[in-house]
């Protein structure tokens, strides 16, 4: 069985050529999987409509995004421009989410070339992230009883701390994230379970600790899992503390999908943050996420 994967071509948006972001990363990942023989073809998803939207966010901010009338503080704390581009990337890598949340409950597996934008929460975005489609994703499914007790395994080096705001008091939903302690945002928020990593940590004591918490989380009865694999964690990132080799993300990658999948809980992958100063290894570092989902299909 081939695993399904999302990505559309609206998914890289112009941000200017000296942006700090690689938002060309999406494309080259695309072109990369294609190339690599890990997928055959894309699935491609529509932009997200309002109502799956506001569920996750407030209606003023999504008008404010569509519209392009955002408050010049709150473009600033997103980071990107907004303008056109920005704006259908946003809608498109957000669809791209939630189709990719569907197509794991029908193939065990699914991954989206994009997402993991979790910085954002239900009043505006922050940190790259405009909308925050793993929480969209999340309340889709289960409004419509396709998931009853989801949780979210984020491992990107920065706190999800959008998902913690967005389910403080949602019992449906654990939100669990493995970060550097000292990183972005410099104000956490709490999430159901946070695990605060200390400047560069190296691979044994992550995944030792990682595996700890995998059994943890084993304990409780979750039936949906949305994965979040920053690879920002890696020793050559610009933005991560950690030190991390890209065979511990490779292991990090096998882990978390193995186990999950041999337990038969659908798990929807996502890309989460990667600011490598190689940008080569960046697009093989996010390969790693689609390669072991593809590997257990």
């Amino acid at each position: 069985m081939d695993l399904p994967v999302i990505n559309h071509e609206d998914y890289f948006a112009k941000i200017g050529d000296d942006h700090k972001f690689p938002i060309n990363k999406f494309s080259e990942l695309a072109k990369y999987l294609i190339d690599q023989k890990i997928v055959k073809e894309f699935h491609k998803p529509y932009p997200c409509s309002d109502e799956t939207l506001k569920r996750a966010h407030s209606e003023k901010y999504i008008k404010d995004i569509k519209n392009k009338t955002l408050d010049k503080n709150g473009v600033k704390k997103i980071g990107f421009p907004l303008v056109d581009s920005v704006v259908q990337r946003s809608l498109v890598a957000t669809g791209g989410t939630v189709l990719a949340s569907k197509l794991a409950i029908n193939y065990g597996l699914a991954c989206n070339t994009a997402g993991g934008s979790h910085h954002a929460n239900f009043e505006g975005g922050a940190g790259y992230c405009v909308f925050n489609d793993v929480a969209v994703a999340a309340y889709y499914l289960l409004d419509r009883g396709l998931a009853g007790r989801i949780l979210i395994v984020d491992l990107d080096v920065h706190q999800g701390n959008g998902n913690s705001d967005i389910f403080k008091d949602n019992t449906n939903v654990f939100t669990f994230s493995m970060h550097s302690k000292s990183n972005y945002p410099a104000k956490k928020s709490i999430s159901d379970l946070d695990v605060e990593l200390e400047d560069n940590l190296e691979d044994k004591q992550y995944l030792k600790t990682l595996k700890f918490y995998l059994n943890e989380l084993n304990e409780e009865n979750f039936d949906y899992v949305f994965y979040i694999a920053g690879v920002d964690i890696h020793h050559n990132d610009r933005l991560g503390k950690l030190k991390i080799s890209d065979e511990g993300i490779k292991e990090r990658d096998e882990l978390v999908t193995e186990n999950f999948f041999s337990k038969g809980i659908p798990l929807c992958g996502v890309l989460g943050g990667g600011y490598n100063k190689n940008f080569d290894k960046l697009v093989e570092l996010h390969s790693f996420l689609h390669q072991s989902c593809a590997k257990l299909l």
